[in-house]
């Protein structure tokens, strides 16, 4: 079966039971909580399993005047009715060992008769209960389809528990604790649909309500049944009214009912119980709880979970819903086409950005599914825009692509660009849009028009830099920062400025200190998104965890949103911003060696990270500024600290406005031998600052790479040996 069947038929159970779900779920977590609360009563003996009923019978014989019935019930409290010794009526809990009285039997109170009623038929009596029945079916077939999603998902039962990729909170959750809650909601379900089976009578094989009596063997007759049953294993035992031989004793054990000479305590007879009935027993135990306090509350914690389920799976719903195809011209008379191969729903979003800003250039772009690829008579340009699923399968609804691209063969020569969307913590990472890639490279009217683009964990970063190559070669000018192609934030948190330094009057830099909340959790290397204009439009920073509070260093841009935005405030203002984690910029923890390169606006994060260097591993530091500064020098007081703390080996500082005018560059020539023998020795290279340096940089490193003999700086940088933060 396609993942597509599964997933739609995941969400048409849902959609169909999610009120009566909800109404059951809640419900039950009230009946849980009573079951744990019960067995919190003090009527249970120490070693009641251990208790035989040749121990507790002549106690209570001798306790008691008369005894008319002994009870055991599900949470293991005996209940005795009998007349004591001063001809005083008992009805009480007792102690089976003492024949002492615990305390006495009380009714349900009245909430908890209500919701077990609510529960079982929604007070509609037999047609409430078929309803039940068909929604208990429903969660059936919900968790197995569930189940089936988070194999698909995981790539087999062997990944079922490994790490999840995070894209959003109702995403991850929904499979992380669908995982975890999978097993008892699967029990539930099983148990609520046969007990609904049982009560309509669909198991006619057996009667239900007779056990049928069976021939002893001889030897079963000279079994002595007080020594060898327990009073863990008794339902019910009705007492002999007189002494006469001819009265015995019938007992009603989970199993069978058996009945006993009260003299010398052997088996006179036995009925057996149906198959069904013991399975009925055995589902009502489970679907309540009431036989194990653990139990009820693990049924309660997973009833919450379907409460989040139905939560989470409406968001992802509604989500994947947003991301919907929005077409203003028909593929026929389109120049721009952009097809999409997505399993959730989310490449749709870029696509759409895309799209939207070739519209705004009176461009007439359409999109559409890789399954919907057809003969385009306008198009000038193809773009795919795919995400890989499974083992490197194509996603639902590319599915029929490559057979489509066989069959479908265009007029005229058309341009074409892939992108892939995935996630390196797959093995097969944009397995398909590589297949794609080359498969359209095959087809005779298709003409590369850009190499693949990968973007890792839908990176909007990444993203950007394919918009960039695709925008300056094609010269329609697409918006190349990272902001457009992220979703707009919620929950923003409160920070607040501590301290503004200028470092450079004739740059416009200044150091922005910053205090997050005491629960922000972050790293040096992960960004600060600022919203100045109070929309969508997202600037992003690499910060430092310089003791506990944010760093950053800022150039101010003429007309600069973000900079002008960040210069405009003082000591003591509040921003409303979020910390993104950029684990991918974090320091590399197992690296032998490892250099920093920055220009004077990209220091931050390393200025951070060697303060946080408590395992004194090797670190070189590369900076590029214009000229000697006051805020230099304190750089350069900071870096004979810490090397003092031996957390940094050397501050190599590069100044190009000054007599000798040297640049980062020069300082990595300089050092051929140390980056050669970095990069072969496993260490890893960090670049943080302006796109210029970076690409300056690279170029040289590639360089030094080629003339030694080494490994291409492209294949480092596949390696994680080569990590860059740079705008």
């Amino acid at each position: 079966m396609t993942l597509s069947f599964w997933r739609y038929a995941h969400l048409a159970l849902a959609l169909f039971s999610s009120i009566f779900l909800l109404l059951a779920t809640v419900t039950g977590i009230i009946l849980a909580v009573d079951a744990v609360q019960e067995k919190t009563l003090p009527y249970k003996t120490a070693d009641f399993d251990k208790i035989t009923l040749g121990e507790t019978l002549p106690i209570l014989k001798k306790e008691y005047s008369e005894i008319t019935e002994l009870s055991v019930d599900y949470n293991q409290f005996v209940t005795l009715q009998a007349i004591d010794k001063d001809g005083n009526d008992v009805n009480a809990y007792i102690d089976p060992k003492t024949g002492k009285a615990l305390g006495t039997p009380e009714k349900k109170n009245e909430f908890i008769k209500w919701i077990t009623s609510f529960h079982r038929s929604l007070f509609l009596h037999e047609t409430g209960r078929f309803f039940v029945g068909v929604i208990s079916f429903c969660l059936l077939l919900i968790s197995i389809s569930g189940f089936v999603l988070v194999l698909k998902r995981q790539r087999g039962i062997r990944n079922f528990f490994s790490k999840v990729v995070k894209e959003y909170f109702a995403q991850y959750y929904h499979v992380v604790l669908g995982r975890l809650a999978l097993i008892p909601i699967f029990i539930i379900a099983l148990t609520g649909t046969y007990l609904s089976l049982e009560r309509f009578n669909f198991f006619m094989g057996e009667e239900k309500a007779k056990p049928v009596k069976t021939e002893l063997s001889a030897e079963a007759k000279k079994t002595l049944v007080f020594k060898t049953t327990l009073l863990s294993d008794v339902k019910k035992i009705e007492f002999p009214f007189t002494d006469d031989p001819e009265e015995y004793y019938i007992i009603e054990l989970k199993d069978r009912e058996i009945e006993v000479n009260q003299v010398d305590g052997t088996l006179l007879s036995e009925k057996r119980s149906p198959f069904t009935v013991q399975l009925s027993a055995l589902s009502l135990d489970l679907h309540t709880g009431r036989i194990n306090g653990i139990w009820a509350v693990i049924l309660a914690i997973a009833c919450l979970n379907i409460l989040f389920f139905i939560y989470s799976g409406f968001a992802i719903t509604l989500k994947r819903r947003s991301s919907r195809i929005k077409n203003k011209f028909k593929a026929g008379e389109s120049n721009y086409i952009l097809l999409v191969g997505s399993e959730n729903g989310s490449s749709f979003r870029f696509a759409n950005a895309i799209s939207k800003q070739l519209i705004g250039h009176g461009k007439k772009a359409f999109i559409a599914e890789l399954n919907s690829f057809s003969v385009y008579p306008k198009a000038e340009h193809i773009i795919i825009f795919s995400s890989t699923h499974g083992l490197g399968d194509p996603p639902s609804n590319g599915k029929k692509f490559k057979a489509l691209l066989q069959k479908q063969n265009q007029e005229q020569k058309i341009k074409f660009s892939v992108v892939g969307f995935g996630s390196k913590s797959y093995p097969d990472f944009c397995q398909f849009a590589v297949e794609i890639d080359l498969l359209l490279e095959t087809q005779n009217w298709a003409e590369r028009f850009l190499d693949l683009q990968t973007v890792n964990d839908k990176s909007a970063v990444e993203f950007a830099e394919w918009v960039k190559l695709w925008s300056d070669k094609t010269e329609i000018p697409l918006a190349v920062t990272p902001s457009l192609y992220n979703h707009v934030p919620k929950g923003l948190q409160k920070l607040m400025v501590l301290d503004k330094t200028p470092i450079s009057d004739t740059e416009h830099t200044f150091i922005l200190t910053l205090r997050a909340g005491s629960r922000t959790k972050f790293a040096s290397g992960d960004l600060l998104a600022i919203y100045p204009a109070n929309d969508s439009r997202e600037r992003l920073y690499s910060i430092g965890n310089h003791s506990g509070n944010v760093q950053l260093v800022v150039k101010l841009h003429p007309n600069g949103l973000g900079s002008g935005f960040l210069n405009n405030l003082e000591a003591g203002d509040t921003i409303k911003a979020r910390i993104i984690n950029n684990h991918a910029f974090h320091f590399p923890k197992k690296a032998s060696k490892t250099a920093f390169i920055s220009n004077g606006t990209g220091i931050a994060p390393f200025l951070g990270m060697i303060e946080q260097n408590k395992a004194k591993k090797e670190i070189q530091l590369y900076s590029g500024f214009r000229m000697e500064t006051p805020t230099l020098l304190a750089y350069k007081k900071f870096a004979g600290i810490m090397i003092q703390k031996e957390h940094l080996d050397h501050f190599h500082v590069a100044l190009s406005r000054e007599a000798e005018h040297i640049y980062v560059m020069d300082l990595i020539k300089r050092d051929t031998a140390f980056f050669i023998g970095l990069l072969k020795r496993g260490g890893v290279i960090m670049i943080c600052g302006s796109l210029a340096m970076q690409k300056d940089v690279e170029m040289i490193l590639d360089e030094l790479c080629l003339a030694n003999g080494i490994k291409s700086l492209s294949e480092y940088k596949q390696n994680g040996q080569l990590l860059t933060d740079c705008y």
